[in-house]
């Protein structure tokens, strides 16, 4: 978070990247460590024997879903604070550019913005490590 400065993770390919990245090493670990057996994630336990086929699928689509909704998340939560941050600084130039005195009000608030920011920042970062170590977790125990 520095001014003029560029965000890596405020770009959808990045957090794609990231996340489709770690997804691969997830199931890549969790066949090194269960071999087949991996395959039992997507049978919940108990569940009765008519039902398996369904199951298979929504736990299937479900577990596929996860990449994408870790790159979502992450660029999502980054891009609207960026967002915010710049409209907001055109606001502040331009009441600047009017009137100072006025102007020191938007400033104030973009300072406790970018303070938010930060703390978004490492909040994202905490959820993402989280539910990586979450997959990569089921992945070597199963469930």
């Amino acid at each position: 978070m520095t001014f003029y400065g560029f965000t890596t993770t405020s770009h959808v390919a990045v957090t794609f990247c990231l996340s489709f990245s770690l997804f691969i090493g997830v199931v890549v670990t969790g066949f090194q460590r269960q071999g087949t057996h991996f395959f039992h994630l997507f049978v919940p336990a108990g569940a009765p024997k008519p039902m398996i086929p369904f199951l298979v699928l929504i736990e299937v689509i479900s577990f596929l879903s996860r990449p994408f909704s870790l790159g979502i998340r992450l660029f999502a939560n980054m891009m609207s604070g960026h967002t915010l941050l710049v409209i907001l600084s055109g606001f502040t130039v331009a009441i600047l550019n009017f009137q100072i005195i006025l102007g020191i009000f938007p400033l104030i608030l973009i300072t406790c913005i970018v303070g938010l920011e930060m703390f978004i920042a490492g909040l994202q970062a905490y959820v993402f490590t989280v539910l990586i170590c979450i997959y990569i977790k089921e992945s070597i125990y199963g469930h």
